[in-house]
């Protein structure tokens, strides 16, 4: 299973461009299944501060893997996939198969 964190898109403050929430995005996929999610971290103002221009995706990426747990995350995606393997519901007609 292959997983790709992305930093979609961050906000800042305009005085010294201190990141206040990055937006983030975190796919799976295996084989033919894909699960992914979204969401927000907020940042305070506490301990090392990296100039904005200096900031990488990587960097990013990795701040929010430690706020979130990469381990959570990459976990919960897995078992939406493992679910779209082995559904425990299933729809449709009888005789519309």
């Amino acid at each position: 299973m292959n997983f790709t964190w992305n930093v979609v898109q961050m906000d800042r403050k305009s005085a010294d461009g201190f990141v206040t929430t990055v937006h983030y995005n975190v796919s799976a996929v295996d084989g033919e299944f894909t699960a992914s999610t979204y969401g927000t971290v907020g940042y305070t103002e506490e301990g090392a501060f990296t100039p904005y221009s200096q900031l990488t995706e990587a960097v990013v990426v990795g701040w929010v893997k430690d706020s979130l747990g990469q381990s959570t995350v990459e976990e919960a995606l897995a078992a939406q996939i493992e679910a779209q393997k082995n559904p425990v519901q299933l729809s449709g007609l009888p005789w519309a198969e």
